[in-house]
């Protein structure tokens, strides 16, 4: 479940067999570990490493990279442009690392965020609390069968980060997909209108976000399925294609996160993505 490769630098390029290891690993489910790899803080960086950086009212600051805007953080003035500039940086080594270890090509990059919150103590509801068994998947932003692709790097000074993993999709999928109701017809027309959403929801994205649901709302699921106990020390990096790989963010604070999103027609096996090993069970078209 997680594959531990030795790469050092964020810029390739990287050897031939080491690009074959990562892509096999990524795409059958597993969690790509770098445990040399760290992000490295400036000196004038290492005052964000305190919660109070984050407003309180979200679970993380975001920078939306196209336009430079951040949120979520109580930050302000050149305080926070310098924030905003540690968090560019990083996005951007990780787009590069991205870009030269993986033959997907152009891949969009989405929001870029920084974690300064221990995920220990919060308080959520069962929807909403990632320290439950999921996967991903966005109310208010349907993919339409694209993937998630996630980077992470832990910055805490001594704290690892604590993860737990779970079983492969396609069974979390086969336990679930008994228990999903019917789609409303004209939801997610109505969704789009009302803005609710941005874009239409397809089919794979009103599952999926069932799912998603089904599973955190389930307490045997969550106490008793099979999952492995995972931990990234400080200074490590990881990524995951967390709409496939179910897991759970137990604790840990001071981390950063890139999101990227693709096409299931830039994977080496599109068969692998969730989207056709749902429409392959439920013997629908999804999208």
């Amino acid at each position: 479940m997680k594959e531990e490769l030795p790469i050092t630098t964020w810029h390739g390029p990287y050897d031939a067999a080491t690009k074959a290891r990562a892509l096999a690993a990524l795409e059958s489910g597993n969690v790509l570990y770098f445990p040399n790899l760290p992000f490295r803080l400036l000196e004038s960086e290492t005052e964000f490493l305190d919660a109070r950086v984050a407003d309180g009212k979200a679970k993380n600051i975001s920078l939306d990279h196209t336009s430079g805007k951040i949120q979520a953080s109580s930050l302000t003035g050149e305080h926070a442009v310098r924030l905003a500039a540690m968090i560019e940086r990083f996005g951007s080594s990780a787009g590069a690392l991205v870009q030269g270890l993986l033959p997907y090509g152009d891949v969009e990059r989405a929001r870029t965020s920084f974690r300064p919150v221990q995920v220990k103590g919060r308080s959520y509801s069962k929807i909403s609390d990632d320290r439950l068994l999921h996967i991903d998947a966005f109310p208010s932003r349907p993919m339409q069968g694209r993937r998630i692709l996630r980077f992470f790097a832990n910055v805490a000074p001594v704290s690892h980060r604590h993860w737990h993993v779970g079983q492969p999709f396609e069974d979390f999928a086969r336990r679930f997909l008994p228990q999903v109701g019917p789609h409303l017809p004209g939801k997610s027309w109505l969704f789009e209108k009302l803005g609710v959403t941005r874009g239409r929801r397809s089919l794979y994205d009103e599952l999926m976000l069932s799912l998603h649901d089904a599973g955190k709302l389930d307490s045997d699921f969550q106490s008793n399925s099979l999952h492995q106990d995972v931990r990234f020390a400080p200074g490590s990096c990881w990524l995951v294609f967390t709409d496939q790989v179910l897991h759970a963010a137990l604790g840990g604070e001071f981390a950063l996160e890139q999101t990227f999103h693709l096409d299931i027609s830039q994977m080496a096996e599109p068969a692998r993505a969730p989207v056709r090993v749902l429409e392959r069970l439920s013997g629908k078209v999804l999208v």
